[in-house]
C-alpha cells in the first residue's frame, strides 16, 4: 500500500529531487541534475510557468521511504488539457497506479478533460520518457528515465500522442561537400549572419523570442514562449553562453531565424552527483572555462515562416547549422546535439538526418482522457 503525499515543505521538495538519483545510482548513463538548479526550475518564486499554470507535486511513501514521485499542471493557457510530469518510481505497476490516479483527480477537479506528458513542467522545458537511447547520457536539459516508466505509463490507459527525437552532429572531420557547397557560396546581398551581440543583448533576446513564437505557432502541442519565461532561461544559462554559438540570420535587415547552441553542461557536472560542495564549484568552472567540453546542445533553432517555400528559406538553416558547426569545432565540441524535434517536423527532421543520420534518442508523449 502507498501513501500519496503533497510536497509541502522544503525537506519534501529535497527528497522530490533527489528520488531519480537514488533509483538510477546504478545507470551509468545518468546524470544527476544541479540541486540549485532544480529548486530554482520548481519553485514559483524563480519560475515565471507558475504565474500561468496551477502546479502540484506529490511522493508516494512505502513506510518511511520515499518510492515515487508524480507533478500536475494546469496551464491556464491551454483550456481543457492537463499534463503530467516529474515522473520517477520504483518499477511496481501498483505504485504507478496510485500516482497518476492522485494526479488524474487532482486535474479532473479542475475541469480539465484529457491530461498528457510527461512535461517538466510545460512543453518548452524538458518533455516526453525517454523510450530509445538508454545506453547514452542525457545532453543539457533532457532527460534520462528509467526502461520501465514508459510501459507504467501505457498500463494506466495512455495512448502515443508524439515521439520526439535527438540527433548527435558529429563536428569531426570535413562538412559534407553538399553542405560547403550550400554554405561556402557568397551569400545574398539581403542576408546576413552574425552572432550574439551583448551590446544589444535584450534586443537580440526579442528577435529570438519573435522568431520562436511565428517559426512554431503550427506545431503540434505549440504554446507561445513568454518574455518572462525566455528572460529566466536566459539568466540560468547565460554562463554558459558563447556568443560565438548564438547565431542570428538577417534578411533586408530584419531577423529571420536564429539558432542556439550550448555546451552540454551535463557534461561536467556527471560526477558530482548534483552538488555544487564542497569542491563542485571548483570543477565546474575548470571543465565549462579551461579543459572545455567536448559537447554542446541546440534547444532553440526557428525561422520565421514567410520564408518557408522561398529558395532563401531552403537555405537559412543550413547557414546556419553549418555556422554553429564550425563555431562548435573551433571551442572542441565534437558532437552537437540537435533536440527535440517532432515526429511531424519533417523539414526540420529532413535537415538534421541529412547532417547527423537517423535520431539517437526517442522521447514520447502519451495522453489519456479523463474520466467525467
Amino acid at each position: 500500500m502507498f501513501d500519496i503525499r503533497p510536497v509541502k515543505s522544503k525537506r519534501d521538495l529535497d527528497r522530490f529531487i533527489d528520488l531519480p538519483m537514488r533509483l538510477q545510482a546504478d545507470d551509468p548513463a545518468y546524470v544527476a541534475p544541479l540541486k540549485m538548479e532544480r529548486r530554482q526550475a520548481l519553485s514559483a518564486k524563480t519560475n515565471p510557468f507558475f504565474h500561468y499554470a496551477d502546479v502540484q507535486f506529490w511522493l508516494a511513501f512505502e513506510g518511511d521511504e520515499v518510492v515515487g514521485r508524480i507533478s500536475a499542471q494546469s496551464d491556464r493557457r491551454l483550456p481543457g488539457i492537463g499534463h503530467f510530469g516529474m515522473l520517477a518510481g520504483k518499477d511496481d505497476p501498483a505504485l504507478f497506479k496510485a500516482l497518476f490516479a492522485t494526479a488524474e483527480a487532482w486535474l479532473a477537479a479542475r475541469g480539465l478533460t484529457r491530461i498528457q506528458g510527461p512535461f517538466n513542467l510545460s512543453i518548452n522545458e524538458e518533455i516526453g520518457v525517454l523510450v530509445d537511447g538508454f545506453d547514452t547520457p542525457p545532453m543539457l536539459l533532457m532527460g534520462h528515465d528509467q526502461r520501465h516508466v514508459a510501459e507504467r505509463i501505457a498500463e494506466r490507459g495512455y495512448a502515443q500522442v508524439k515521439d520526439v527525437y535527438a540527433y548527435l552532429y558529429s563536428t569531426r572531420g570535413k562538412a559534407p561537400k553538399w553542405l560547403d557547397r550550400m554554405t561556402g557560396r557568397a551569400l545574398p546581398k539581403s542576408v546576413t549572419l552574425r552572432q550574439l551581440d551583448w551590446k544589444r543583448y535584450d534586443e537580440d533576446l526579442a528577435a529570438v523570442v519573435d522568431i520562436f513564437n511565428d517559426a512554431w505557432s503550427d506545431n503540434w502541442g505549440f504554446l507561445p514562449l513568454a518574455k518572462d519565461e525566455l528572460d529566466a532561461l536566459a539568466k540560468a544559462l547565460k554562463p554558459l553562453v558563447h556568443k560565438e554559438l548564438v547565431q542570428i540570420i538577417d534578411v533586408e535587415g530584419r531577423p529571420a531565424g536564429f539558432g542556439i547552441c550550448l555546451p552540454n553542461l551535463n557534461e561536467a557536472i556527471r560526477d558530482l552527483r548534483g552538488s555544487l560542495l564542497p569542491f563542485g564549484w571548483a570543477k565546474l568552472l575548470w571543465r565549462l572555462k579551461i579543459s572545455g567540453v567536448k559537447s554542446a546542445r541546440v534547444p532553440l533553432m526557428g525561422f520565421r515562416r514567410e520564408f518557408a517555400k522561398t529558395q532563401i528559406g531552403g537555405l537559412l538553416p543550413f547557414l546556419v547549422i553549418g555556422r554553429l558547426r564550425e563555431e562548435a569545432a573551433k571551442l572542441g565540441m565534437a558532437q552537437v546535439e540537435f533536440s527535440w524535434v517532432l515526429e511531424d517536423n519533417l523539414p526540420m527532421r529532413h535537415v538534421c538526418e541529412a547532417l547527423a543520420g537517423p535520431p539517437y534518442k526517442t522521447y514520447r508523449i502519451f495522453e489519456k482522457v479523463l474520466p467525467a
